[in-house]
C-alpha cells in the first residue's frame, strides 16, 4: 500500500481544527483513518458574539444576562455532541456538585458521530455547578461545568 503522507497530514490539522478525536476516509479500497487521543480540550474564553441582526430589543438585552450568569472559567464544550453525565447507563455520574476533582479527571462525556470524547478537569478543585443534564445536546463552546 502506497501511503499518501500529505493526505494523513491533512487528516490530522483537521482533527486539530474542528476537535474530533478520529476521522475516516474511504477511496474506492483505499481507506485511511486517522485518530488521536483526547487528553484534554479547553476552548479559549471567548466573549459571546453579539447576534448579525437583532429582531427586537428584549432578546439584545437577554443575551448579556445570559452571558454574565456563566463562569468566565466554566469548561466548555470543545465540540457539538450529546452530553453524557456517567461511562455507561446506570453507572454512577463521573461528577457531582461539591465533588473534590483533580486535574485530567473525566468530568463528562461528549459523543460526536459516535465517538465517545472524554471532557477533563482542567485544573484541580471543587464542582461548584454542572451546566448540563445527561444526554443534553450541547453546542461548540457551550459552558458545561464549573470548577472553583
Amino acid at each position: 500500500m502506497n501511503i499518501d503522507s500529505a493526505l494523513v497530514r491533512e487528516l490530522a490539522e483537521l482533527l486539530a481544527e474542528t476537535g474530533l478525536s478520529e476521522i475516516e476516509v474511504e477511496d474506492g479500497e483505499r481507506k485511511i483513518r486517522v485518530s488521536r487521543q483526547m487528553i484534554q480540550q479547553m476552548a479559549a474564553a471567548i466573549p459571546a458574539a453579539a447576534p448579525a441582526a437583532a429582531p427586537a430589543p428584549a432578546a439584545a438585552e437577554a443575551a448579556p444576562v445570559a452571558a454574565a450568569a456563566v463562569p468566565v472559567d466554566a469548561v466548555k464544550s470543545p465540540m457539538v455532541g450529546t452530553v453524557y453525565l456517567a461511562a455507561e447507563p446506570g453507572a454512577p455520574d463521573f461528577i457531582s456538585v461539591g465533588k473534590a476533582v483533580k486535574a485530567g479527571d473525566v468530568l463528562l462525556i461528549v459523543e460526536a458521530m459516535k465517538v465517545m470524547n472524554q471532557i477533563t478537569a482542567p485544573k484541580s478543585g471543587t464542582v461548584t455547578a454542572i451546566l448540563v443534564d445527561n444526554q443534553q445536546p450541547v453546542e461548540f463552546d457551550q459552558p458545561l461545568v464549573v470548577i472553583g
